[in-house]
């Protein structure tokens, strides 16, 4: 016969039937939480072992793809991820002081910053399908046919033969901005694209210096895989050093897609969390569902925090 005592103890807020206490629902809910974390982070591991072995071999391709890239969209993103992580801690804080009001405006503003974050990926993806930088042959804007552009819009250095030598590279230009310079109509190529194929019509400007370094030192400046990689017969050739950066692309889509569908993930998990607090579900005796939320935010953010300077940031030394 169960005692008065026995039958409070397993009528605990949040508790469910299999588990005899909330101490032991909150270890086994942790435990669990934190194997699905390690998967992810083993999960994320393969993918950032594979960047870091393309990148090792082909590191100019990668930063001359990188600093193309818009790190202000980047820095910006970065920047809303930190504030979305206090507002997620601020909203266990006030679950564990039984705060429903405090609660509920927390998890809003978390929404709120994760939804911006998203946002701002639009406005990147957007940008790479405009300019025929997705790698994937039909994904990208598409021309009609007919529009061909004029002869003397070719990018600058490139030969019917589709060669091109440093000695032909325009005059170099810091990688922050090659944007700026891509946009200077005597150096741009008007965008013609049929297919929808990636295409590289913004200068070959890292390369060029890492030649100009060799033939100034007379050290080796390319990796052994870049001199096969970007090399035909001994000439330099675009095409080969385009199928490079193309690499990049790949996996900046990989990455940082697979990184947004865990955000869109965690503003649904968000959501039914902001319903459960309205409805003053949690206390100071039960908040382990928002905590192991946290865990989970948390965990999205500090993802971002390595891909930012890995993508973002990789070789704005150059050429200073």
């Amino acid at each position: 016969m169960s005692t008065h005592s026995d039958h409070n103890e397993h009528h605990q807020p949040g508790l469910q039937h299999q588990f005899e206490d909330m101490g032991q629902q909150e270890e086994s809910v942790t435990i669990g939480m934190w194997l699905f974390l390690v998967q992810e982070i083993m999960f994320f591991g393969g993918l950032f072992t594979a960047y870091l072995v393309f990148r090792s071999r082909f590191p100019l391709a990668f930063a001359e793809a990188s600093n193309h890239l818009d790190a202000f969209w980047g820095g910006l993103n970065t920047l809303v991820l930190i504030v979305s992580s206090l507002t997620m801690a601020l909203t266990v804080y006030y679950a564990q002081k039984g705060n429903r009001n405090l609660q509920v405006i927390m998890i809003v503003l978390t929404m709120f910053f994760g939804t911006v974050f998203l946002g701002v990926k639009v406005i990147e993806y957007t940008d790479k399908y405009n300019n025929g930088l997705v790698p994937i042959t039909g994904l990208n804007k598409k021309t009609p046919k007919g529009m061909e552009p004029p002869v003397e819009q070719k990018a600058a250095g490139e030969s019917d033969s589709g060669n091109k030598s440093s000695a032909s590279s325009p005059k170099f230009v810091l990688p922050f901005e090659v944007r700026a310079y891509a946009a200077d109509a005597s150096h741009s190529k008007t965008y013609f694209n049929p297919k929808g194929e990636f295409q590289w019509n913004y200068g070959t400007h890292v390369i060029d210096y890492g030649l100009a370094k060799e033939k100034e030192t007379g050290k080796q400046y390319l990796t052994e895989a870049e001199r096969t990689g970007y090399f035909s017969n001994g000439v330099f050739d675009p095409n080969k050093y385009r199928d490079k950066i193309r690499i990049f692309y790949y996996i900046y889509f990989v990455m940082t897609g697979l990184h947004a569908l865990h955000m869109i993930v965690g503003l649904g998990l968000m959501a039914w969390l902001g319903w459960m607090a309205w409805r003053g579900t949690y206390s100071a005796e039960y908040y382990m569902p928002v905590e192991m939320s946290g865990l989970y935010w948390h965990f999205v953010d500090i993802v971002w925090i390595f891909l930012f300077p890995l993508l973002y940031l990789l070789g704005r030394h150059f050429l200073h």
